[in-house]
């Protein structure tokens, strides 16, 4: 792994895809720095142009993250124009195929003869497009790349949501550090890591909700009281993460959907999550991702201090917490925790 001339550090979220260009020999102050749209909200809006203009879709490329842009294929389809896809990209909207059939799209091997037809890639990684804007600043492009996106993982017969609060309860069982969560080849089953790595082999892979934590932990004040004990929330555009965390480990961790939450909402869930009260059940019930405890945390620490980061944070400064800011800049906690972990891997190998 090569480090010598930095490291370009990814996080791809639902609203945005932020970046952060890390020189080795460069205050991260100066480092460069971009807050550009998703690649979903990229796609979607490509899409919606198609609409416009009465063109049917084939989507070639890679499956990615949906959101906006599983909105907008819903959209052309009702609008009475056709989506063709090849397999790999049609798993961006569900892991069943015969599922991505029921919303209308028509699974192809090949480009399809209609007129008139507008062809999109998809994808969650554009290192071309990245490279032409340093290069107009003659900033060099690194070689080691570290991506963050949330994969769900590949679950075709259970709920994505149950899934992948399977993986959490075993990362919190192992006792392992976050940080260790970096990967140079992805699990099979997650399957959006992955298609960053087809996209580009060398690039490193973490999932949001860990680089989000690892990079928070990066405040000096949220480093300060995580020895006794903290409560890290990040306030994404489509997500909410919340994790207990004492000294080098992680307690508990907590998902929702931050459309159906209140600060309110918020306040009761992670009162109750710090005293082992919160089911994954209940979580599940209100269509948010699950939480996960391990037994005992209550005895660790209270958890009293709250630490709180994301985009859409302000909407819950009623919750009383520090808002954290790792080298002065909340939109790339993300990134800052992907450098760390690389550095880690680095010393370690």
């Amino acid at each position: 792994m090569n480090l010598n001339n930095g490291i370009l550090a990814m996080d791809v979220g639902s609203g945005t895809q932020d970046i952060l260009v890390w020189r080795t020999n460069q205050r991260v102050e100066n480092c460069p720095k971009l807050i550009l749209p998703s690649p979903t909200t990229i796609i979607s809006r490509q899409i919606r142009a198609a609409t416009k203009r009465g063109h049917h879709l084939f989507l070639t490329g890679h499956t990615m993250g949906g959101g906006a842009s599983t909105k907008a294929v819903r959209e052309h389809v009702s609008a009475g124009l056709k989506v063709f896809a090849l397999e790999q990209p049609a798993l961006t909207f569900h892991d069943r195929l015969d599922k991505v059939a029921a919303m209308g799209i028509e699974i192809v091997n090949r480009k399809p003869s209609i007129e008139p037809l507008t062809q999109l890639e998809m994808g969650d990684l554009d290192l071309p497009a990245i490279a032409r804007v340093l290069e107009l600043f003659h900033e060099p492009m690194p070689e080691t790349v570290a991506v963050a996106v949330q994969d769900h993982g590949f679950s075709p017969n259970m709920s994505n949501r149950i899934f992948r609060f399977e993986q959490w309860k075993s990362l919190l069982e192992s006792g392992k550090h976050l940080s260790s969560l970096i990967y140079e080849k992805p699990p099979d089953y997650l399957t959006r890591m992955r298609a960053v790595r087809d996209i580009n082999p060398g690039s490193l892979l973490m999932d949001t909700g860990a680089s989000a934590i690892v990079g928070t932990l990066l405040d000096p004040w949220v480093a300060e009281k995580s020895l006794e004990g903290i409560t890290l929330i990040n306030i994404g555009n489509e997500h909410i993460l919340a994790a207990l965390v004492k000294g080098e480990r992680v307690w508990g961790i907590y998902e929702h959907h931050t459309s159906l939450m209140t600060p309110e909402k918020l306040a009761l869930h992670l009162e109750r999550f710090r005293i082992e009260d919160l089911t994954n059940q209940e979580i599940l019930d209100e269509m948010g991702h699950g939480c996960h405890i391990l037994p005992g945390t209550a005895k660790q620490s209270p958890f009293s201090h709250v630490a709180i980061t994301g985009p859409n944070r302000e909407n819950f400064a009623g919750l009383g917490g520090h808002m954290a800011a790792p080298f002065g800049d909340m939109m790339l906690t993300g990134c800052f925790g992907l450098v760390k972990a690389v550095c880690e891997k680095a010393d370690h190998s």
